[in-house]
């Protein structure tokens, strides 16, 4: 019995942490756009990641004779 003196006191403020939590989350956005990520994924990133003057063009083989 003594043991729920300890525990509901403990429950009671680790609900109040987990419900400030939620909103500051809330407050600060964190829950504004649930879909651009998943539909950001299947996106096609068709443009190259290195810029053009970055990219290294390779050298053109010469035959032996030449």
């Amino acid at each position: 019995m003594s043991s729920l003196y300890f525990l509901i006191p403990l429950a009671l403020i680790m609900l109040a942490g987990a419900i400030w939590a939620f909103v500051w989350s809330v407050r600060s956005g964190q829950f504004e756009d649930m879909e651009g990520p998943a539909h950001r994924i299947l996106m096609d990133d068709d443009d190259p990641m290195i810029p053009m003057n970055a990219r290294v063009k390779p050298e053109r083989e010469t035959k032996k004779g030449d």
